[in-house]
């Protein structure tokens, strides 16, 4: 039997041209979460948030799966051994690095190279863009051992998926393929396993070409207005835009120059040139 991984091992990382590669790292129980590795996971996320080297976070999986979702012993079975206390523990540490990856400072890919199940819908959605092999496998296998989908899965169906089809999904607990998954609305592209990471590669290349600032304020507006009156958030939106042009309104300035004045370049076909910002 494999010696059980210590804390700090069950996520790794690298950055490589301004796009960090974060990973579970458990393959031997196909990275199933556990306490140890939500703790490590918040950890890994919160130092690379404001890291003048990173861009854009991709988040995968080591080996043949993204996240098999909870670890049914560790998660589960000995947090109930502590009682109501040691659930409630266990669930506020998932659920913070979830909710931190959702409002996270920069763009983030979920990149499902395997199975994708449960709990793992929880980081899938808290990803803003999502790319997965074909032969990914999505399920929500809950029901099939006596549950509900919890811990946020439910809703992830709910917001990603057609109703009926959502209903289908978590109420028969059988599982989508990469390319039904992309079908179904889980993901953006659903790609030949060989193709992925390169694809993946290019969409993050094209985040690192616009402005951040805007792509922050972007992101978490197109979070929030889902749950607004179309009213509410034509307000929400226009404060939102006035923030933005206060805070870091050389960025408009200089998209407008390039524009106007130097017809450099042309918003539907591109973004304007980043190194000619004043900073």
């Amino acid at each position: 039997m494999a010696a059980e991984r210590a804390e700090e091992e069950t996520v790794s990382y690298e950055i490589v041209d301004r796009v960090a590669w974060v990973k579970f790292n458990r393959p031997e129980k196909r990275n199933c979460m556990s306490p140890k590795l939500n703790r490590q996971m918040l950890r890994v996320i919160e130092k690379l948030e404001f890291d003048d080297n990173v861009g854009v976070l991709v988040l995968t999986g080591e080996g043949t799966a993204w996240s098999a979702g909870m670890d049914l012993k560790e998660y589960f079975r000995e947090t109930e051994a502590l009682g109501l206390q040691g659930t409630r523990h266990a669930q506020r540490e998932a659920y913070a690095w979830w909710k931190r990856l959702r409002w996270y400072q920069k763009p983030t890919i979920a990149m499902v190279n395997g199975w994708c199940f449960g709990g793992g819908y929880g980081p899938l959605f808290a990803c803003d863009l999502a790319y997965a092999s074909e032969d990914a496998q999505f399920g929500l296998s809950e029901i099939n051992w006596g549950i509900l989908p919890g811990g946020g899965a439910t809703k992830v169906a709910q917001v990603l998926m057609p109703f009926r089809k959502a209903m289908y999904h978590a109420m028969l607990g059988e599982n989508l393929t990469g390319r039904e998954a992309e079908e179904a609305g889980l993901v953006n592209e659903a790609l030949p396993a060989d193709k992925l990471k390169a694809r993946v590669g290019e969409v993050a290349n094209k985040l690192l070409e616009k402005n951040p600032w805007a792509l922050k304020a972007t992101k978490d507006a197109m979070r929030r207005v889902g749950e607004m009156t179309y009213e509410n958030a034509e307000d929400y939106l226009i404060r939102a835009q006035e923030a933005l042009n206060f805070f870091d309104n050389e960025a408009r300035k200089e998209g407008m120059r390039q524009f106007l004045d130097d017809k450099t370049y042309k918003p539907g076909l591109g973004a304007y040139d980043l190194s000619k910002q004043k900073k």
